[in-house]
């Protein structure tokens, strides 16, 4: 038996925490690590990388400068984001989060959120951590940057001010986008930015579990609690991808970042970490931690600036119905689904809001009107995030949708009905006003 497999063993050992009780699990496990062992080199998916977190140098690379696609791996950049806007202050972990329909209708793996509901930013956080959601993920992206695709932007840029060069954002969560890419040599550089740039918060990635209204979901990274030294990062799956994942490790005054991209299974590709992490967290330094990777200033200002919830920002682009997509299973399932690409929808440009007086289908005297969109999804969409944005102004208040014909053209109002009297829907009006929503009240 070759020293790499003899070594890939030891890590398995290491998982399971081999007693003299569980030699089927061994015998188990050891066909897993020779299939991988034999097999690596002729997956055309696979991609390895290990640095040393505390001098930057390569200790193993394979196929790590190949573009990959990241699959669930991409909410370690919305996290980062996340995370930056908590660092200023822009958002606290009890900042409510609205969920739009477009974030309701993403495909599992999802928390099940309703469109008009909000999630805490803690709450969010956690489910992409554990869960990996990908309704949560969208809600957090177009939250902090106004849309999925111009959060896409900011995470596509602050990629590049991590030296992340051969890396491409298109969306928040990881699902399939052939336009969405990335390296393992990327990715590892990510990992090692978010303890970096964010200690304070980086513990959330060690999250063994969450619940959310009574329902408890387990970490999807396994080798938490057993590989010595894993600390997190990340799982992710698609098709296209094959099963990835991103680890920190430190133990023994050591410490490494190690990639796994396309992975056959889940198994499999937690035993190849196993190995990788056996092999050469050994010969990482024990020298002192420095900064390796840059935090970018100049641009990354700029990219800040634009992450301020409560703007007025573009409204979340639509996509088409859900039936359009393929049933997709839960990441890290046994038995995975296929997911058809999903091409964004570009909206057409909303028209200002119409002073038109009609009949509301809302209860109560008077309505505020605070949009018009081209369609019902982005209606409801910036109703959600109005809502969100003045959660006690507009606790009573009654959300809905109503149609007008505008050059040949259906559009969508938004209002809030349920306003008693016209200096109530005024004053309601005049405090969206001062946080640049467009508004005006009219009576039934």
């Amino acid at each position: 038996m070759g020293a790499t497999v003899r070594q890939a063993l030891v890590g398995i050992g290491e998982i399971f925490r081999l007693s003299a009780n569980s030699v089927p699990a061994f015998f188990i496990a050891m066909v897993i690590v020779i299939g991988m062992s034999a097999n690596a080199n002729a997956n055309s998916k696979y991609a390895g990388f290990v640095m040393d977190a505390k001098t930057g140098k390569v200790l193993y690379e394979s196929s790590a400068n190949e573009k990959r696609y990241p699959a669930s791996l991409t909410k370690m950049m919305t996290l980062y984001l996340t995370f930056e806007a908590l660092s200023n202050g822009r958002i606290s972990k009890d900042t409510p989060i609205p969920v739009s329909a477009h974030a309701a209708s993403e495909p599992p793996s999802k928390l099940g959120l309703k469109a008009g509901q909000t999630i805490t930013v803690d709450q969010a956080i956690k489910a992409l951590v554990t869960k990996s959601a990908n309704d949560a993920a969208t809600a957090l992206g177009e939250f902090l940057g106004g849309s999925e695709t111009n959060f896409a932007k900011l995470m596509t840029a602050k990629a590049r001010q991590l030296g992340m060069t051969s890396t491409v954002f298109r969306n928040a969560h990881g699902l399939p986008d052939p336009r969405q890419y990335t390296t393992a040599r990327d990715m590892a550089r990510l990992g090692v930015a978010l303890r970096e740039h964010h200690g304070r918060y980086y513990d959330y990635f060690s999250t063994r579990s969450f619940t959310y209204k009574g329902h408890k979901y387990g970490n999807h990274n396994r080798l938490l609690g057993r590989v010595e030294g894993v600390d997190g990062i990340k799982t992710g799956y698609i098709r296209a991808s094959g099963f990835n994942l991103v680890s920190s490790v430190r133990a023994d005054g050591r410490s490494i970042v190690a990639v796994v991209m396309g992975g056959k299974t889940a198994r499999s590709r937690d035993a190849h970490m196993a190995d990788l992490i056996s092999r050469y967290l050994p010969k990482a330094s024990r020298g002192a931690d420095r900064e390796l990777i840059a935090r970018g200033s100049g641009a990354g200002a700029a990219v800040a600036a634009m992450m301020i919830p409560g703007r007025q920002v573009p409204v979340p682009t639509s996509r088409p119905d859900i039936d359009t997509i393929t049933a997709y299973a839960a990441e890290e399932s046994s038995d995975m689904g296929d997911a058809a690409i999903v091409e964004a929808v570009r909206p057409s440009e909303p028209i200002e809001v119409d002073p038109v007086s009609t009949a509301s289908t809302a209860k109560g005297g008077w309505v505020i009107q605070v949009a018009s969109m081209p369609s019902e999804t982005e209606a409801k969409t910036f109703l959600a995030r109005t809502a969100g944005s003045v959660p006690t102004l507009l606790a009573e208040a009654s959300a809905f949708t109503e149609t007008f014909d505008h050059k040949g053209r259906t559009y969508y109002r938004a209002r809030f009905g349920g306003f008693s009297s016209k200096s109530e829907a005024w004053n309601a009006c005049s405090a969206l006003k001062k946080k640049s929503i467009p508004c005006y009240a009219v009576q039934q």
